[in-house]
């Protein structure tokens, strides 16, 4: 059976050629009705168009590059990919994922080929600095960069971001407005190479730990641990291995937060009842915890990005190119006025 052609599907439906095309690459500018027409006639032709075709046509790719500096899998990263992908999908976008560009040599290579390879419309950047070599490899693709919750803004056409540090600022001051006056801050060690967006929030601990020290009772500390997967039973021996107890813990994230609450009960130790725990992100299994966190929601900036990259892929103007997100304190049951008298 001979493969159909666009002609067929115009034919069955009704309709033009390029109605037809428009109906799959500009769903836009047709009306529901008629573009229900065009897929029906093409579902019963086993039609398919060419995205190459399309390409050319158009000179367009219709892919985007998204780099993060970790695995898709946390919490966060599969939050603005699913974000991402909620506004691409239906604007007949695929994205490219592209992982661990976190080594000083799978950064040179994927930002020496990719001018090469020009096969993209945009580029996404997920939680990390980019250097200056890489930012003029990523200029000559000639495509938008977009940062997304990037240590910094210098460099992208356009960003959306939390604001890390403020956020972790305003944690710690809530656990120190409770009285607390021993409290440790748990965090990972910063990739070597890399500035992550994450690391700002260690920044905004000392900040706030700092700014309090003239009219506080105040004992802090970091405990900085190795990075990876047992990143969390690390912060807990840790924990333990202090000389004395701290009375308030300040997480850099949600997913260090979660398993220590569980396994520092084995131990004796009590939330809110010993201790205050206070977490960052607001991700799945901290309200079943009862956990009081700072809220980000990466989906929600995954979508904003996206917007952002259609906008200037059009080569239309942005009213808000660069946007900072201030993170919520979200009030649960795993912090409590600190009592001395305990």
């Amino acid at each position: 059976m001979a493969k159909a052609s666009i002609r067929d599907v115009a034919r069955v439906a009704g309709v033009s050629i390029s109605t037809v095309s428009r109906a799959f690459t500009r769903p836009d500018l047709v009306s529901q009705r008629t573009r229900t027409k065009v897929l029906a006639a093409a579902d019963k032709l086993d039609f398919n168009i060419s995205r190459s075709a399309t390409a050319l046509k158009t000179g367009q790719a219709y892919r985007v590059a998204l780099l993060m500096n970790e695995e898709i899998t946390s919490w966060f990263n599969t939050e603005v990919f699913a974000g991402l992908n909620d506004v691409l999908h239906d604007a007949g976008y695929d994205i490219s994922l592209f992982q661990h560009i976190d080594t000083a040599e799978n950064r040179k290579e994927f930002f020496t080929t990719l001018p090469v390879r020009r096969n993209v419309d945009a580029v996404f950047v997920n939680s990390f600095s980019i250097d200056s070599y890489e930012v003029e490899q990523l200029k000559r693709v000639h495509v938008p960069i977009i940062g997304i919750n990037t240590p910094s803004i210098s460099n992208f056409d356009a960003s959306v971001s939390i604001d890390d540090e403020d956020g972790m600022f305003m944690a710690t001051q809530h656990l120190i407005n409770l009285g607390h006056h021993h409290i440790v801050y748990t965090c990972s060690q910063a990739a070597d190479g890399i500035e992550s967006s994450i690391d700002n929030r260690g920044r905004g601990f000392i900040r706030a730990c700092k700014a309090a020290e003239h009219n506080h009772d105040l004992q802090w500390q970091v405990l900085s641990v190795p990075r990876g997967r047992e990143f969390a039973d690390s912060a807990l021996a840790a924990l333990l291995a202090l000389d004395q107890f701290p009375d308030a813990i300040c997480c850099q994230m949600d997913m260090m937060a979660i398993p220590l609450v569980l396994k520092l009960e084995r131990y004796g130790h009590t939330t809110p009842r010993d201790y205050s725990i206070i977490g960052f992100d607001d991700s799945p299994y901290a309200d079943t915890i009862n956990l009081t966190t700072m809220r980000q929601n990466p989906r929600a900036m995954g979508r904003n990005a996206a917007q952002k990259a259609l906008t200037l892929i059009a080569r239309e103007p942005l009213a808000n190119a660069h946007e900072t997100i201030q993170p919520q304190l979200v009030l649960r049951g795993s912090d409590a006025v600190f009592n001395r008298a305990k």
